[in-house]
């Protein structure tokens, strides 16, 4: 049995989680919180990296503003998205207007961008908004 860290999105400890258990409803085991909620985890820059760097399932990041029309009308379907992704995924929201340094380190040009992470490293990247199905299979056809 293969055991996954998984980064707690209320307090940010990483937990153990056997992999035939991620279905269960794990809870944190620090803050007894559930590990997935079925809805995205808004990160600052600190937090973003712990969540990208420790988690050993891929982490799908919206790249979004407040202000951006597109943006606000895919964070419904993200929002669906995460839903289904979860607990495969660990599906993220950085503000990018409150996290430029973040957006600047990672070269985002245009919001909203998704992009996937698996050990720390960035795996792919689509600019523009989709619905949920597109963000689902997008998702999956770069995690094969």
């Amino acid at each position: 049995m293969e055991n996954l860290h998984i980064v707690c999105p209320h307090c940010d400890a990483v937990n153990r989680v056997p992999s035939v258990r991620l279905e269960e409803g794990p809870t944190c085991g620090k803050c007894q919180r559930p590990l997935f909620t079925g809805h995205p985890v808004d990160l600052s820059t600190e937090r973003f990296l712990k969540h990208v760097e420790r988690n050993d399932i891929p982490v799908l990041v919206d790249f979004w503003a407040p202000w951006c029309g597109p943006c606000r009308q895919m964070a419904p379907f993200y929002e669906q998205a995460t839903a289904k992704l979860e607990p495969y995924f660990r599906v993220v929201k950085v503000n990018t207007e409150a996290e430029q340094q973040l957006a600047g380190r990672f070269s985002i040009r245009s919001i909203p961008t998704l992009a996937v992470f698996k050990g720390g490293r960035e795996l792919a990247r689509q600019p523009g908004a989709m619905d949920t199905n597109n963000i689902i299979a997008w998702v999956q056809q770069h995690l094969r």
